[in-house]
């Protein structure tokens, strides 16, 4: 971290700190994973100091959440998750900063919940409020009765953070090709017209929760340009680039003799797909649009929660050569119980790739020894059907099977 965020970042904090009793909470962690193989990796050894402050003075608020990874290994990172302005009006709210922004019904699925781009240093794993990356912005809401109007501007574009090559979590040695990585074209320029724009449609009655959306936006996830290179050597320069894309969308969510249905939705347009030339090389992009859905249910079942997603996507105009297949399936499923007066959590939550019998499954237990205090052990188990030659999503990381605890501390 350079010396002039470290700056900003303490003078962010004095500032909070000297107002006039602002509200300070947050949490430290301990966080310990091990991978199950021979010589049990660590997968992960963090410690976090997590701060969030909050001040309100008439109509004007102020919130900033710093944090503080520490890695025995590799140092420490310092960084700032969000730091906004709030100013109230009458009928409408503006809020100015770094902000995440959270859309949508789906849990663990992101569909029209794509404002606030992602950390995937650690693919699924985090918790999703360190997922989301906060985002410089404006978001105005317009309130009319049970009704919310909502804008967003997003000035420069903030893209997904993947992990890099020589994470546990990288997937560009799938290629099979020795192969050679240039970042020169993957950087969007920070100017006026590459800002994205968002707006949001929301309402609510006695029987329903409602959304609608629409966008304009930078694909968070950059298309890899393949090019060959055949002499002297065959092999591949990968050139990740991120293209404009535009969408519009919703979801909602009902209750039925307790019973809640939920669904959401989204129309992707602009999409680049890879493809196959004549050569069966991957060489091509087409441009395609594509829809992403989800349906839900959650229940009750004694003191059980129980929740089932399922979610699909579909490229239009599809074309055999496209290395993604047509659609695109899959399922998720929790199951969530308590005992000893909310103490003791237990739970088991997955994902289950249909079209190539994959799976990441994640049971965990969570109880509270104390006031704020609470130990988390859990495993991620990531499964691969051996027979099918693509791995799928989740069975590409098969040998990333872990155990890990969480020690934390909330004040």
């Amino acid at each position: 971290m350079s010396f002039a965020k470290k700056l900003f970042l303490i003078v962010v904090i004095g500032v909070v700190v000297q107002g006039q009793e602002p509200d300070i909470n947050g949490y430290v962690r301990t966080y310990l994973g091990v991978l199950n193989n021979e010589d049990y990796d660590y997968a992960i050894n963090q410690n976090t100091f997590d701060l969030r402050f909050n001040q309100t003075a008439g109509e004007v608020a102020f919130f900033a959440n710093p944090y503080i990874y520490q890695y025995p290994d590799q140092g420490m990172e310092i960084g700032l998750r969000e730091a906004y302005m709030d100013i109230y009006f009458d009928n409408m709210d503006l809020r100015v900063g770094k902000q995440q922004i959270i859309w949508g019904k789906a849990d663990g699925v992101f569909i029209t919940d794509i404002v606030s781009p992602k950390d995937l240093t650690e693919f699924l794993l985090r918790d999703f409020d360190e997922i989301r990356i906060g985002v410089t912005s404006l978001k105005a809401d317009y309130y009319r009765g049970n009704q919310t109007f909502e804008l967003v501007w997003i000035p420069t574009f903030t893209p997904t953070l993947m992990p890099d090559e020589t994470s546990i979590w990288s997937r560009f040695p799938e290629f099979d090709e020795a192969y050679v990585l240039d970042r020169s074209k993957v950087k969007v320029p920070g100017r006026l017209g590459n800002s994205e724009t968002f707006i949001k449609y929301s309402g609510m009655s006695s029987s329903l929760d409602y959304e609608l959306m629409a966008g304009t936006m930078w694909d968070d996830d950059p298309t890899l340009h393949l090019t060959p290179v055949l002499m002297p050597d065959y092999s591949l320069i990968i050139a990740p680039q991120h293209h404009r894309l535009t969408l519009a969308g919703g979801s909602f969510s009902t209750e039925l003799k307790g019973v809640i249905f939920r669904a959401e939705g989204a129309y992707y347009q602009g999409k680049k797909f890879i493809s196959n030339n004549d050569f069966g090389l991957p060489l091509e992009l087409l441009e395609r649009d594509y829809i992403h859905y989800l349906l839900g249910t959650d229940f009750s079942i004694g003191e059980t929660r129980v929740s089932f997603q399922f979610i699909q996507r579909v490229i239009f105009a599809y074309e055999d050569a496209i290395v993604d297949e047509k659609t695109d399936d899959t399922v998720t499923f929790l199951a969530n119980r308590t005992y000893f007066k909310d103490t003791l959590t237990l739970q088991l939550f997955g994902y289950v790739g249909l079209n190539r019998e994959d799976a990441l499954i994640r049971p965990s237990l969570t109880y509270d020894l104390a006031d704020g205090f609470e130990i988390l052990a859990g495993a991620n188990i990531f499964v691969r059907n051996a027979g099918l030659g693509n791995p799928g999503l989740f069975g590409y990381y098969d040998a990333n099977d872990m155990l890990y605890v969480k020690v934390k501390y909330s004040f």
